[in-house]
């Protein structure tokens, strides 16, 4: 298991088209993948889960993923919130 401290740098924050895209990417990894906030964790595969979480830009999230593939996963995932992928 894997956890990575990260901040969101999309200039929109996590509103639907780029948690669209987030629950895209994650869901391309066979590992499990959390994000947390505060006290608040959800499934970073579940488009309802990740609306919850209403993130803005600037805000700290944890990622969490777990399996074969976690690293991977987490990367993909840093790699779009630092706004290097669209």
């Amino acid at each position: 298991m894997i956890q990575k401290s990260m901040k969101i740098q999309l200039a929109s924050g996590l509103e639907a088209r780029p948690v669209a895209v987030l629950v895209q990417k994650a869901s391309q990894h066979e590992s499990s993948v959390y994000i947390q906030s505060d006290d608040k964790k959800v499934n970073a595969k579940s488009i309802m889960g990740m609306m919850s979480l209403s993130l803005n830009m600037g805000e700290e999230i944890v990622v969490i993923a777990d399996g074969a593939d976690e690293q991977a996963a987490v990367d993909s995932i840093e790699k779009f919130l630092s706004g290097q992928e669209a």
